[in-house]
């Protein structure tokens, strides 16, 4: 199973933290608040998600960055956040 997340969230300004964590929500069938210790895993044992959401923000005069992808595993699924905003958990 392929889920991807929505990309208008990311024109939202939503960081990538919180939409790995909302993919896991929606997956799970539970609101995002839930995904937290000790039912679930913290996303900080997994990675910083301030360095996360910093590797693909825009340049501090606005220039985007090199595009990339970052694969992990959080609460036991494969996830692909990729540097325009798509979030995936590969099932």
């Amino acid at each position: 199973m392929l889920l991807s997340a929505d990309r208008s969230s990311m024109k939202e300004g939503i960081p990538l933290s919180f939409r790995i964590v909302e993919a896991v929500a929606r997956e799970e069938g539970v609101d995002p608040v839930e995904i937290e210790p000790p039912e679930y895993d913290a996303l900080y044992d997994v990675l910083n998600p301030e360095a996360l959401d910093s590797l693909f923000a825009p340049r501090e005069d606005g220039t985007p960055r090199s595009s990339g992808e970052v694969t992990f595993t959080f609460c036991g699924y494969e996830m692909v956040v990729e540097s325009d905003g798509e979030v995936t958990i590969l099932d």
